[in-house]
């Protein structure tokens, strides 16, 4: 498989390095992150978000200003200041070597370090590793957490267990504060769950689930975002009332999130999530 990979200026974003294959275009920042900023078919728009006027920040006391940026991200979880929301504004070492795009921050203050390896396959998908390692001394408890920031407009289908468990519960469902159950962009079905990404509203919304599938899609004009991911592990302890999958709007965006096992991980080891994405063009269905 060709690659085509050069840098470039992106928007306000400044330089970033850009991927290209028969396929799709990949670009990712150089100066801040490890953030993968645009993914689309080729000659297709951005299908993830950009926030090019920087709504969305947040200052965290001693330790400067966190942006959403938009695009992809990996965090840790739980959810807590000033861990999580360390600014990632430091620039990234990045290497291209064998189709894998390797970006990685510096170490934080908080004796972690993040990387997203990206590899680019035959048939146009990408696997992509989100890694945090602890480069502490220490044992460090968190899980991975791996956010997707969706372009406005579309429309996310997210696959619920159907297994017949008996007597015995086979979905979990979370729901935050602030998510009304009667919010109409949010459909509930036996074996799914929708969320539409709406503009014209600005509430936020967020839900979580056991997703066992390990699947979810994102469909926005003529193309389809589908996340490939690691199957529910009962084993495992998700936080969050264990959920492996939670999905945030709000009047700007949609997030597709991954989260993974929450631990306590040994200096040199790093926590993992797997996933893979692929675009596709959006099968129209004709009316007979």
């Amino acid at each position: 498989m060709k690659i085509n990979s050069y840098e470039k200026e992106y928007k306000n974003y400044g330089r970033c390095i850009c991927v290209e294959t028969e396929y799709i275009k990949l670009i990712a920042s150089l100066g801040f992150g490890p953030r993968i900023l645009y993914f689309s078919l080729n000659g297709e728009e951005n299908i993830l978000f950009e926030d090019i006027d920087r709504d969305f920040t947040l200052d965290v006391e001693g330790y400067g200003t966190w942006y959403t940026y938009g695009g992809h991200r990996l965090w840790r979880a739980p959810e807590v200041v000033p861990e999580t929301y360390y600014p990632d504004n430091g620039k990234v070492d990045v290497s291209l070597e064998n189709n894998i795009l390797k970006l990685t921050a510096s170490p934080t203050p908080f004796g972690t370090q993040y990387s997203i390896f990206i590899e680019f396959n035959d048939d146009g998908s990408v696997s992509i590793e989100n890694r945090i390692l602890n480069c502490s001394d220490k044992p460090l408890r968190f899980a991975p957490w791996s956010i997707t920031g969706l372009a406005p407009g579309g429309t996310e289908y997210i696959s619920l267990n159907t297994e017949d468990t008996g007597y015995l519960p086979n979905r979990v469902i979370a729901l935050w504060p602030y998510s009304k159950l009667d919010d109409a962009r949010f459909t509930l079905t036996d074996d799914g769950a929708v969320l539409r990404q709406d503009p014209s509203v600005p509430e936020a919304f967020k839900v979580g689930f056991n997703v066992v599938s390990g699947s979810a899609k994102y469909i926005k004009g003529n193309q389809t975002y589908i996340k490939e991911f690691e199957a529910y592990d009962p084993e495992y302890r998700y936080p969050d009332f264990s959920c492996n999958f939670e999905t945030y709007t709000n009047g700007k965006f949609i997030e597709c999130e991954i989260v993974g096992n929450e631990r306590d991980y040994m200096p040199g080891e790093s926590a993992v999530i797997n996933e893979k994405w692929r675009i596709v063009k959006t099968e129209v269905k004709h009316d007979r």
